[in-house]
């Protein structure tokens, strides 16, 4: 098998993929402009001018990428003010660093030398897209953030926040989140129920995935279909059979029939990380404890639940979220007195602009962050515990 040697890139190679790159950072910036052809061109002709003339001055590098981070710096402060100065100043110490990554083969030193130069090059292929993909899904999220701080009743950026202007941030927003009493009150009804359909999801949904996990049981695949039908069927069916349902045995518009409707829907979410966790589980375990005497009951709580614990937390967080964030079932289901926090958003959203919505926005965010980190430490602690990971 034929090894390829690491070694320094000719400028035309380097001219050729630093052109690529420049391509698609001057799309973003041209289509802001008004012209994403033009922006491609320019960003093309630009990297890749400036990877042809400096992929032979690898002696300088040091020196050239501190020169590009200040030039690049310069220009945008010129063109942009502050803002555009700093992302010269990044879009600068990326170049420099492509560049030089480019012509010195740094891109290879990590891969195994009997790669072929396509197989490299979907490696990296393959991650620019997936980085694409991640950004393209995040930067909604992240651009409401400091929209939240916004001093101005507006959805977008002023030119105060755009100049970093003191004066053009504000906790305005959430102070009327937390002083006013239609968003209090939604909240307090999202804290009310969330937790409720939690405990009932957790319930249901551990003893079904411990039920569904026996081989003896007939039909387990189909009835497993039918528990979790909630996550496949659009959420709008769900929510009218809901309705006409609960309409005719007096549910609706109450709030134990918003509970049921969330723990519903928080169910599949139990079951599906409590069968995963339950796949490396030791079933002899529980037959010993049954030799030395114990029920069935003790043997759940002192055998098998400590085992499974990390994926009945898991699973109980996942319809925690579901039911704190969910707003189409509680539209139908519920009446004014059950008003959850997305209901209240959306009300915002339709009836009256209220940039208070980024502010509650932001928090839900940040607390659906603080439950994602805690259900991956729970995954790799579940994966410790069935011997699937060394550390």
């Amino acid at each position: 098998m034929a090894l390829t040697p690491v070694e320094n890139q000719t400028p035309g190679f380097v001219a050729l993929v630093a052109a690529a790159a420049g391509a698609f950072f001057g799309l973003f910036v041209g289509t802001a402009q008004g012209s994403g052809l033009l922006g491609v061109l320019i960003g093309a002709a630009l990297v890749g001018g400036l990877g042809f003339a400096l992929a032979g001055m690898r002696d300088q590098e040091r020196l050239i990428r501190w020169v590009l981070i200040a030039a690049f710096a310069v220009a945008g402060f010129v063109m942009g003010g502050l803002p555009a100065a700093v992302m010269g100043l990044l879009f600068g110490a990326f170049v420099g660093w492509f560049i030089f990554w480019l012509s010195t083969s740094r891109y290879r030193v990590h891969l195994a030398p009997y790669l072929t130069p396509g197989q490299v090059l979907w490696h990296y292929t393959f991650r620019v897209i997936c980085g694409a993909i991640f950004i393209f899904l995040i930067t909604p999220i992240l651009v409401v953030m400091p929209l939240s701080f916004n001093a101005q009743d507006f959805f977008t950026f002023t030119p105060e926040m755009i100049r970093f202007d003191p004066e053009g941030y504000s906790l305005k927003h959430y102070r009327d989140f937390f002083t006013n009493a239609d968003w209090q009150q939604a909240m307090w009804n999202s804290i009310k129920i969330a937790p409720m359909a939690t405990i009932l999801s957790v319930g249901f949904g551990t003893l079904a995935a411990i039920g569904l996990s026996q081989p003896h049981v007939p039909f387990r695949r189909a009835i497993m279909a039918i528990l979790i039908s909630p996550m496949i069927v659009p959420l709008i069916i769900s929510a009218a059979g809901m309705y006409f349902f609960y309409s005719r045995i007096g549910l609706q518009g109450t709030y134990f029939g918003v509970v049921l409707a969330h723990a519903a829907l928080g169910i599949p979410f139990v079951i599906i990380t409590v069968t995963a966790t339950l796949v490396g589980f030791d079933r002899s375990l529980t037959r010993a404890a049954a030799n030395m005497g114990a029920g069935p009951v003790t043997t759940f709580f002192r055998v098998q639940m400590p085992l499974i614990l990390p994926g009945v937390i898991s699973g109980g967080l996942f319809a925690f979220i579901t039911s704190f964030d969910e707003v189409v079932v509680v539209l139908f289901v519920g009446s004014a007195g059950q008003k959850t926090l997305p209901w209240q958003m959306f009300i915002g959203l339709r009836e009256q602009i209220s940039p208070t919505i980024l502010a509650v926005a932001t928090i839900l965010v940040v607390v659906s962050i603080c439950l994602l980190t805690v259900v991956e430490m729970l995954r790799r602690r579940s994966e410790r515990l069935r011997g699937m990971s060394p550390s």
